[in-house]
């Protein structure tokens, strides 16, 4: 460990990395050079190494304790902890990467100040929002063609019933004077595509329930709470606060995270949540389904991809010797 250098674990961008972590009644540590995460078993103590340079977020929820030499190890690495309840929601505490390194954390402003150059103008702000909403129907589309097992369990993209609701979409979002059009224009897709989803699942008679009294709408609660961890990964590492948000409100806490975080909840979410809930999985399950799902499809990529793209459309390429001042 001599040579050890933060930068030396920052090597995998935090769009490429493999893992996110959940870990319960167990104690997080710093052992022989490595972040470790300690169970009781009935004779035993039991070790399991977590590998830090190709994680990306670290979620503790009850029963964990961590130390401080973990917590200086991760923070070199550039993991995201965040403290939260039984099965990975709500998440109650986030640490971000520039607060636990910050001597070391000179990450580039071009996305900041590219969101800020057009979040102040109303109208460049829902020209942003409107094409969130055509990027998430874009990641729709290129998901429910090409998943294999949600076809064989009835989402068809072409579907007539599909289409319909997004013609409509499409027409009113073009429309859209204002967020709040684009948000009820929202809210009435995502609520075709529930009914579409009960029908695909034999499941008639669902009804969206935030307090949960079913599987499915326990299940879309904890899946979104999975896109909202991806979410706000995604602007930490980019740099850009959680407040100048395009849609969901400049009053809401967070409202960029949800703004981000509906990129992906419709195509990958949305489905997975009622097809467990018809087979009828464990909470366990449908999580382990769930981001086995967002890594097949690559949604934190799409998410990068998405909000960089947004950012910087208003700037001009940058020369070689502005790039490096």
């Amino acid at each position: 460990m001599d040579d050890f250098s933060p930068s030396d674990l920052k090597a995998i961008l935090h769009s490429k990395r493999a893992n996110l972590f959940y870990l319960e009644y167990c104690r997080v540590m710093q052992k022989d050079g490595r972040v470790l995460y300690l169970t009781d078993a009935e004779k035993e103590n039991l070790y399991f190494n977590i590998p830090i340079a190709n994680t990306t977020v670290l979620l503790l929820g009850n029963g964990t304790s961590i130390t401080q030499a973990a917590i200086r190890m991760l923070a070199q690495a550039g993991v995201l902890v965040g403290f939260c309840g039984g099965g990975g929601t709500p998440l109650y505490m986030g640490s971000e990467v520039e607060w636990l390194t910050p001597q070391g954390e000179y990450r580039p402003t071009e996305y900041l100040q590219g969101w800020l150059g057009f979040w102040f103008d109303a109208d460049k702000r829902l020209e942003a929002a409107q094409q969130f909403q055509q990027a998430r129907i874009d990641f729709l589309r290129q998901v429910w063609q090409k998943d294999r097992e949600l076809k064989q369990e009835g989402f068809d993209f072409n579907d007539s019933q599909i289409q319909k609701a997004l013609d409509t979409f499409h027409t009113r979002t073009a429309a859209a004077a204002k967020p709040t059009e684009l948000l009820l224009t929202e809210a009435q897709l995502t609520k075709a595509l529930y009914k579409y989803a009960a029908q695909a699942t034999g499941q008639s008679g669902f009804a969206r329930q935030h307090q949960s009294v079913d599987k499915a709408n326990d299940f879309l609660n904890h899946g979104n709470y999975l896109a909202y961890g991806l979410a706000a990964c995604c602007l930490w590492v980019l740099g850009i606060p959680h407040g100048f948000a395009v849609m969901h409100g400049k009053t809401r806490r967070g409202a960029l995270v949800f703004d981000v975080a509906d990129l992906i909840k419709d195509a990958l979410v949305l489905p997975w949540a009622f097809v467990c809930a018809k087979e009828q999985a464990t909470e366990q399950e449908f999580r382990q389904q769930v981001l086995q799902a967002f890594t097949d499809h690559k949604a934190l990529d799409f998410m990068f991809d998405t909000v960089k793209r947004i950012a910087l459309q208003d700037q001009a390429p940058q020369s070689i010797e502005e790039q490096q001042l």
